[in-house]
């Protein structure tokens, strides 16, 4: 995806869902697609790994990776397995992977600003926009991160998840700015029969795979 930056653009890779439990084949495709791909910058939307064990086969992973910054967020799957979050964080960072857990940060590409979001898992986290952006100035592009598409309905108030949180996000940007949010978790349905998907994991409400632009 590309997010609109004041007259330019910023390209992201992102990878989600990736469960990883060795390092084969599939594993080196995938690094070598983003790497073809050579993204300014690397989104990681959960559910890396979903053993407390695989700490090292995400290390092995993201050295597969071209140098890249990047951010990252947690999925339902580090919370289950009982990640040590300290030691994932760490993992992370080795590889300028930045962890955001009901986080912001900004990010200054080519002269441009760009808020970025990370929010803890909706299903088994404790997540909190209003403490990922308390202290945070308003900014015309916003990029949320944030495992469960479903999140994305809760922050425009779908009763069905209730109103824990405080849709700020979408006033921070303004009339005229832009918000995006990245997600994972569906595994793009996980029975699909001919592009109908009555199996999906929970957490993902309405979403199935590609891009939704529909209001509230």
């Amino acid at each position: 995806p590309e997010a609109l930056l004041a007259g330019g653009r910023v390209s992201f890779g992102q990878l989600s869902d990736l469960h990883l439990h060795r390092i084969g084949r599939h594993e080196e495709r995938v690094a070598e697609a983003v790497n073809r791909l050579r993204p300014d910058f690397l989104a990681i939307t959960g559910d890396t790994i979903d053993r407390a064990d695989r700490l090292s086969v995400l290390d092995s992973f993201l050295g597969l990776l071209d140098p890249i910054e990047g951010f990252a967020v947690l999925g339902n799957w580090e919370h289950q397995s009982q990640v040590d979050l300290r030691a994932l964080e760490r993992t992370y960072s080795l590889h300028n992977i930045n962890l955001l857990v009901n986080q912001s940060t900004v990010l200054e590409h080519r002269g441009k600003r760009l808020l970025i979001t990370g929010l803890d898992d909706l299903i088994e986290g404790s997540p909190s926009l209003e403490r990922a952006l308390a202290g945070v100035r308003a900014s015309a592009q916003h990029l949320i991160l944030a495992h469960c598409p479903a999140h994305r309905d809760v922050l425009l108030h779908d009763a069905t998840w209730g109103t824990k949180l405080n849709p700020m996000s979408f006033t921070l940007a303004g009339k005229n700015g832009n918000v995006l949010i990245l997600s994972g978790h569906t595994h793009g349905g996980q029975i699909c029969l001919g592009g109908w998907a009555p199996v999906r994991p929970r957490g993902s409400g309405r979403y199935v795979a590609g891009w939704y632009t529909d209001g509230p």
